[in-house]
């Protein structure tokens, strides 16, 4: 054997190390990428029933808000129907104060005066003369 061919065999040898060497980590990797591609194909089974799921829930919360919508609207026209009622009640009672409340003021001086005169307190309302 010629030296050229003891260093093509160790240049063989040492090429055949590395490619062992480089094996190992693109072996490991291939497992990795294997594990990677069954999680992923798992959350892609595993991800419509939850989609479903959570699809039926959002129909369910629109359908309430849909009916809470409808409370609120309900509540609103009660509330206005309130104000109207306190409105003319305060309008009704300014009115009977205006209409009544100065005559039947006036009614009842008079038949308190009435009253006063037949009782008969002997006071007439003005104050008694001394005698000088």
């Amino acid at each position: 054997m010629t030296i050229g061919e003891i260093a093509g065999l160790i240049a063989a040898i040492a090429f055949a190390i590395l490619v062992i060497l480089f094996a190992i980590p693109l072996l490991k990797l291939g497992r990795v990428l294997e594990e990677v591609r069954l999680a992923v194909r798992d959350i892609g089974h595993e991800s419509v029933p939850i989609l479903t799921e959570m699809q039926g829930t959002v129909r369910a919360t629109n359908e309430e808000l849909a009916r809470l919508s409808v409370v609120t609207e309900d509540l609103s026209k009660v509330s206005q129907h309130a104000t109207v009622v306190s409105e003319n009640a305060a309008n009704m009672a300014t009115l009977f104060s205006a209409t009544i409340g100065g005559p039947l003021v006036k009614t009842a001086a008079f038949t308190y005066g009435i009253r006063k005169a037949i009782r008969g307190d002997g006071k007439s309302g003005k104050p008694a003369r001394r005698k000088k």
